[in-house]
């Protein structure tokens, strides 16, 4: 039997902390079996790093690791850049072989290699050092606690798999701050029944939201659709949006419009907006019934085709008349 062998990383669970009210304590980064979080003293708790900094210069802090099973485990600690994900726009970040740029590169753990005791803690101090031309704005990551064991995956092609966890850091460098939000590349895919009256039918919104500043935005999106003079056919604020849009990000996101027109001709516009800056973008549609149409064109060509047809066939079954001659006679025109 082939085993599953070692593979790249595949960042199989980077779960992260959940904001808690004022007073509450922080919910570490957890899957279960470790977490990872922000070391704190007494009451002084945060459900994430909350840094700020001037270009050119160094931050302290320190990160804990629990190990929450009954056997010792091993870690490798590293920082990690932060992105949205393609698919829901969720917050994920790079792999350790993965090229970094912000808090990947910048911040060091005192020791990378970790072994935590079972239903132990080890905290270990990092720096962030923020180089001298570093760009303003929001740079998030991750502090990781990836596990040294390649676990087998499933299946006899399966890739090996490693688990992770991450503190999420939340850095700003100092400089103007920049919101700016756009919505671009919008497209409809309609779906209609053969027949209009038969079914439901729908239509498929998609569209990509960009976040072209350099600090992360909550954004929130309105949904429009209008038909022939003007009327409104749709009207609704979307759920399916990230909850956080990291600068420079775009995310390709879709929307289901059940019950859309079956025959009319109108517009579509989608409106973003974060911290007082908006964007929208939008894209016309025609709704016809093609499959009944394309029926009834076919019914009207057979039709024509028929009477033509019928035309010329009574025209060479005609019998051929006597010639007639005409003249003129005192008294008038003459025909025989």
């Amino acid at each position: 039997m082939r085993r599953p062998s070692p593979v790249p990383l595949l960042l199989a669970a980077l779960l992260a902390a959940v904001p808690l009210a004022p007073g509450t304590p922080a919910r570490a980064a957890d899957n279960g079996d470790w977490a990872v979080y922000p070391a704190a003293s007494g009451a002084d708790r945060r459900p994430y790093f909350y840094l700020s900094a001037d270009p050119g210069s160094t931050l302290t802090d320190k990160v804990t690791v629990t190990n929450k099973t009954a056997a010792p485990m091993s870690f490798r600690l590293y920082g990690a850049d932060a992105y949205n994900t393609e698919r829901d726009g969720g917050f994920a970040v790079r792999t350790r072989r993965e090229p970094q740029h912000g808090v990947g590169a910048w911040a060091r753990p005192e020791r990378t290699a970790v072994t935590v005791p079972a239903h132990a803690s080890v905290t270990v101090p990092f720096t962030v050092t923020v180089p001298a031309d570093a760009e303003p704005g929001d740079h998030p990551g991750a502090l990781v606690a990836l596990d040294e064991k390649v676990a087998a995956g499933r299946g006899e092609l399966a890739m090996g798999v490693q688990q992770a966890v991450g503190a999420r850091v939340y850095l700003r460098v100092t400089g103007p701050a920049v919101a700016a939000l756009a919505v671009e590349d919008v497209s409809l895919a309609q779906h209609r029944p053969l027949l209009p009256g038969t079914g439901t039918s729908r239509t498929t919104i998609s569209y990509t939201l960009h976040n072209r500043g350099n600090v992360t935005l909550d954004p929130k999106v309105e949904l429009k659709a209008t038909g022939l003079f003007g009327r409104t056919l749709l009207s609704r604020a979307l759920t399916k949006v990230p909850a956080e849009l990291l600068p420079g990000q775009k995310v390709r996101l879709t929307e289901p419009w059940s019950g859309s027109p079956q025959l009319d001709r109108g517009d579509v516009r989608l409106t973003a907006s974060a911290r007082g800056v908006t964007g929208s973008g939008g894209a016309t549609f025609l709704a016809l019934p093609w499959p009944a149409l394309a029926v009834l064109v076919a019914a009207v060509a057979a039709g024509l085709a028929g009477w033509r047809l019928r035309r010329v066939r009574g025209r060479r079954g005609r019998p051929a008349g006597a010639r007639v001659r005409r003249g003129r006679s005192d008294r008038g025109e003459w025909a025989a």
